[in-house]
């Protein structure tokens, strides 16, 4: 793996030594039920009470609004199906953008079959909504804004900050999907002003399937998972704590390190942008140039298909991908990328590159003199190309 360029830590991070390290005496010796009361279950129930603090503390949230779930994709369907459930009285309709994850838009789509009124925000050429056209869809019926803080594919961030304002003055719940924005930029859940977000421990270099959700305290949304009386009563199922003291190991960690790695990350970001815009020709970057994630890199390339750049790169040990992770594998164009305006042309011809602490200048040096050999090669064979 020492050879391997790593450039998809939008779609999952390595696990950082000291959250693997934190997590192994929970696998090992420490097997207990958080919701026994013999010591080892005891034990247990504590290292989660821990690890909630730190996920809260990195938020600035509350302990009790946390609540650990196996994923980002489980705490955007609780949002969704949760507040319809429970606000369903007071109308059906939700508002949510076209270019959202899809944890978000088939739920809402599910929800839509079944009667409810959506609105689906148009984006502009960044990926960036229209606060005047949000204010515009609200109605009396209005029960849910679901609009993630950051974009998975292009990395553009939302002005969050202002949705919840809105919100808040409507009385209206406000979701944000945040899998992507905890750990790599500040996340404040006063300084939104939403009502839930969710988080995904593997994207912050936490181990897969656990996650949190934040639930502001007072806030309607009904329970998702029934069984057991875990996380107060809101979400059952036996608690995963070595999952869960990854993820808190991983939020205390991103609360010391963040500002430092983003610094230096926005610096290899930045050289692979300049290094791609002067060394290639027909090119578009996709996303804000600036109000972007400082990680995030995703370019179209005119006249070739970005699964061929995949392929290639992957022959030279260098990991990149298309689009977001859970939908890589679809022939379907990204619904991100049209959004954007984007034909599908351009679309199939995107390339995703995310970056992350352990990457080097070096390796972007690499990355750029493989890509454009690989763009060259690709082009010369392609009928597409009128350069």
């Amino acid at each position: 793996m020492s050879d391997i360029i790593y450039l998809d830590h939008a779609a999952t991070t390595p696990i950082d030594e000291e959250v693997l390290e934190a997590m192994l005496p929970y696998v090992t010796e420490q097997y207990g039920s958080a919701s026994t009361l013999y010591s080892i279950g005891r034990d247990a129930s504590k290292a989660v009470d821990e690890a909630r603090e730190k996920v809260a503390s990195l938020i600035g949230a509350d302990p009790s609004e946390i609540y650990f779930t196996s994923g980002g994709t489980e705490s955007d369907n609780w949002a969704v199906f949760g507040v319809s459930a429970s606000k369903s009285k007071k109308g059906n309709h939700i508002i949510t953008t076209k270019f959202e994850h899809h944890a978000i838009l088939e739920p809402v789509h599910y929800l839509e079959k079944q009667g409810y009124d959506v609105t689906y925000l148009d984006v502009d050429s960044d990926g960036v909504i229209d606060i005047e056209e949000l204010k515009a869809a609200i109605t009396d019926q209005t029960i849910l804004i679901a609009i993630m803080h950051a974009n998975n594919e292009i990395g553009t961030i939302e002005p969050v900050e202002e949705i919840g304002k809105i919100a808040r003055d409507k009385n209206i719940h406000f979701h944000t999907d945040t899998v992507q924005s905890v750990g790599h930029i500040p996340v404040d859940v006063n300084g939104i002003g939403c009502h839930s977000l969710a988080i995904s421990a593997h994207k912050l270099y936490g181990p897969k399937g656990i996650g949190a959700m934040y639930i502001r305290k007072g806030s309607r949304i009904g329970r998702f998972m029934f069984g057991g009386g875990q996380e107060n009563n809101r979400r059952a199922g036996t608690h995963n704590v070595a999952g869960i003291v990854g993820l808190g190991k991983a939020a205390d960690l991103a609360m010391h390190r963040m500002e430092s790695e983003a610094q230096a990350i926005t610096k290899l970001r930045d050289a692979l942008i300049d290094g791609v815009e002067s060394r290639i020709k027909g090119v578009k970057l996709n996303g804000h140039r600036t109000e972007r994630l400082p990680n995030n890199v995703n370019f179209s390339f005119d006249g070739i298909e970005g699964e061929s750049i995949i392929l290639l790169m992957d022959m030279n040990g260098i990991c990149v991908s298309s689009g977001s992770a859970c939908t890589s594998g679809s022939l379907d164009p990204s619904h991100v990328l049209l959004a954007l305006g984007l034909k599908h042309e351009q679309a199939h011809g995107s390339l995703r590159m995310t970056l992350g602490k352990d990457n080097t200048m070096e390796q972007m040096e690499k990355t750029l003199d493989v890509l454009s050999d690989t763009v060259d090669r690709l082009r010369a064979m392609s009928p597409l190309f009128n350069g």
